[in-house]
């Protein structure tokens, strides 16, 4: 009896091209999907930038499909691209935040949008290159857990899939270290084998990030840097150029390194301050999704404030309107406003219980 339907996100590159494989070679009836999110941005000849999602990247994911003797099939969803992701970036740069658009995309586009296209492909399940697992506990409940390679873990970026989701999810490299996973893609002897890592932002290749918001319309209004008492030490050409923890070009000579604190859309003035300024023991969360429903309105967890954070012991307290508190044991460094705060449990701080982002 074969095994289930399978839709494979292939975004060209290494990992979601050996989940593939792996798929094909456990016996799942396997369908390569590559979504078109964004028009090209133009490249000058021989330019090393890495891409995500790109022109390229489809085509790639359309040879590893034809090695492997899988369909494909390319979707276009730059319409939703662009009003669930490019325009949430655009507002929350203008908001005085710094977004995650990798968990928006997860959330809206591929673990939403794409999951409902599996299903009217006639899929069981979608598939992704993520390092994350997930695992299933005696009464039929899944849950996210970290990737088996620590270094590469993607969990942070998945917080937000609902139960209902990981009933429909596969992780095949999860159980994987990179190491393995690369030397999977030459035994298999696939086209991209050896291709780079991507890089973060995949709609803006050039990683020029300020110049991408001022094209788009984000105000660059001037206005004050000042101290956390109001002293005055400089000029800044819009907030959307700041984000909490940034040290480098603030253009301030100061007898000790000066670091962004805060971002104050109302005085349309950037607090700076030492690095110790930057430490806070709380933080609160809004928007939150659980795996389950938290039982108690006050818990111990631990918590990451952003990707390759070290996940930090915590109290978490549950409040209104969807939103939750956390109590540091010890200060962390550069608690930032559009960020995500990733709650885990577990012996080894390993189950992803859900999460909200930093108000």
């Amino acid at each position: 009896m074969s095994k289930k339907h399978v839709v494979i996100a292939m975004s060209g590159g290494v990992d979601s091209s050996v989940s593939a494989a792996l798929l094909k070679e456990e016996g799942y009836e396997v369908t390569g999907v590559s979504l078109q999110l964004y028009d090209p941005v133009p490249r000058e000849p021989g330019s090393r930038i890495k891409t995500c999602c790109s022109l390229d990247d489809v085509m790639d994911a359309g040879r590893v499909a034809k090695k492997l003797g899988i369909p494909f099939e390319v979707v276009d969803m730059r319409t939703e691209f662009k009003e669930l992701v490019i325009q949430y970036f655009i507002g929350e740069y203008a908001a005085g935040r710094t977004p995650n658009p990798c968990i928006r995309c997860n959330d809206l586009i591929k673990f939403d949008l794409l999951l409902k296209k599996a299903h009217e492909m006639g899929a069981d399940l979608l598939a992704t290159g993520h390092y994350a697992r997930i695992a299933e506990d005696g009464a039929g409940k899944k849950w996210l857990l970290t990737g088996l390679d620590a270094a590469k873990d993607q969990s942070y970026f998945l917080f937000t899939l609902t139960q209902e989701q990981l009933q429909h999810v596969l992780f095949p490299v999860g159980m994987l270290e990179k190491t393995a996973v690369r030397k999977l893609a030459a035994e298999f002897n696939l086209p991209v084998a050896q291709k780079h890592e991507s890089q973060e932002i995949c709609f803006i290749p050039d990683n020029d990030y300020v110049n991408f918001l001022e094209s788009h319309g984000v105000d660059q209004k001037p206005g004050d840097i000042v101290t956390g008492d109001g002293t005055v030490v400089g000029r800044h050409a819009g907030m959307h150029r700041y984000t909490i923890g940034q040290r480098k070009g603030l253009g301030i000579a100061w007898k000790h390194p000066l670091h962004v604190r805060a971002i104050d859309t109302d005085t349309n003035r950037v607090v700076v301050g030492g690095r110790e300024e930057l430490a806070a023991l709380s933080l609160t969360a809004a928007h939150s999704t659980w795996n389950t429903t938290p039982a108690a309105t006050r818990f111990r967890a631990t918590c990451r404030i952003r990707y390759h954070h070290k996940p930090a012991p915590c109290e978490v307290v549950m409040l209104a309107e969807n939103r939750f508190e956390v109590h540091f044991d010890e200060p962390q460094t550069s608690v930032t406003p559009g960020q995500a705060a990733v709650l885990y449990d577990g012996e080894r701080g390993e189950r992803v219980l859900g999460g909200g982002w930093i108000e």
